[in-house]
């Protein structure tokens, strides 16, 4: 009998102690859960700000040893979505974007350089997808508080699934949501890549600012980018990381001797080479990093070969009478394995 009750209150005990980890482990699940919502809500506030308010500022962007200043300022007029980008180092390049519309000045050319946007992602609006769908790929968090340009922020990471992309810490203004600062970071967390405001000022931001600095560009040579949507349809990637999809499919003309990749990056194309060639360029994105395969006639002699510019890793290589170059802000593994899986089936 004595044994029976010593059985019956050991028993007791382990279901006591079995429901007791079973509600820390619900509870603790509950509070990752609700951590969860709110990082993504950050995400949320991160992507409307950069499109819905107004703001004007500095930011350095840090690439491996090199370094670029720029100005930005944006205003939302009505309907209108209105931009002015000003690089403040080396040659002055000026972009005005009306929506979808970019004209890039060149001073020292007197040219204006006219045509669409390819991508949406120009700090600090770099989210082009819908953060819910970048929990498939990305574990999200808050993390730390700090301040940045002198404004207290809120750090969110995102932390890739696999290593076939960066993870990334943002860093979110806590008063209006606004991108100050964006890390890219490798698989052991250093820091590859880095943009971060060096001072804003967040709304009121008077018109005449994003006017061009240049009033007077009468006589100026006026180039408009014969960029157009294509069917690719021959072309397919079989292997592309998960996540990632064809968002744009576009052809355009390029002066011979300008470099593929600095085109895709910094949207500045030589104005001086009359001679011209057709380069055709699939954009792949899984909401916060892109793959872009440029394809053109194979005539130029070229090495084959790959580079590496902090995030970024170009591979360009020979595919029959073609020549690829992919451009990507993901390690080489990703790019080697979109580089190695591209195929071309004639109609």
């Amino acid at each position: 009998m004595i044994y029976m009750r010593q059985t019956l209150g050991f028993f007791k005990f382990v279901v006591a102690l079995s429901l007791l980890f079973s509600f820390s482990a619900r509870a603790e699940n509950a509070d990752l859960q609700s951590e969860k919502r709110e990082a993504l809500s950050w995400l949320k506030k991160i992507q409307s700000a950069a499109q819905k308010l107004n703001y004007s500022g500095t930011f350095v962007y840090q690439q491996a040893n090199q370094m670029r200043t720029s100005r930005i300022t944006h205003l939302l007029d009505g309907r209108n979505e209105i931009e002015k980008l000003e690089i403040l180092d080396g040659r002055p390049r000026e972009y005005i974007r009306n929506n979808e519309e970019v004209i890039c000045y060149v001073p020292e050319a007197k040219t204006l350089l006219v045509e669409k946007r390819v991508t949406h992602d120009v700090f600090p609006a770099i989210l082009a997808a819908n953060p819910t769908d970048l929990t498939a790929y990305y574990d999200v968090r808050k993390d730390v508080s700090g301040r940045v340009a002198g404004r207290e922020c809120q750090a969110i990471v995102l932390e890739p699934t696999d290593n076939l992309r960066y993870g990334y810490r943002l860093w979110a203004d806590k008063a209006t949501g606004l991108l100050l600062r964006a890390q890219t970071l490798d698989e052991k967390h250093n820091v590859v890549e880095q943009i971060a405001f060096t001072e804003v000022s967040i709304g009121n931001v008077d018109r005449s600012r994003v006017k061009a600095s240049f009033p007077n560009t009468n006589g100026w040579h006026v180039e408009n980018a014969t960029m157009s949507q294509v069917n690719l349809s021959g072309w397919t990637v079989r292997s592309l990381p998960p996540g990632f999809r064809k968002i744009r499919e576009v052809k355009r003309l390029v002066a011979d001797g300008s470099d593929t990749a600095s085109t895709a990056t910094d949207g500045v194309r030589p104005v001086s080479q009359p001679n011209r060639r057709e380069v055709a360029q699939m954009v792949f994105s899984d909401g916060l990093a892109a793959i872009s395969v440029f394809i053109e006639p194979g005539t130029q002699s070229r090495t084959e070969g790959s580079m590496q510019q902090g995030a970024m890793n170009i591979i360009g290589k020979r595919y029959g009478d073609f020549w690829l170059t992919i451009v990507g802000e993901v390690p080489s593994a990703a790019i080697r394995q979109v580089a190695n899986s591209i195929e071309f089936k004639s109609k």
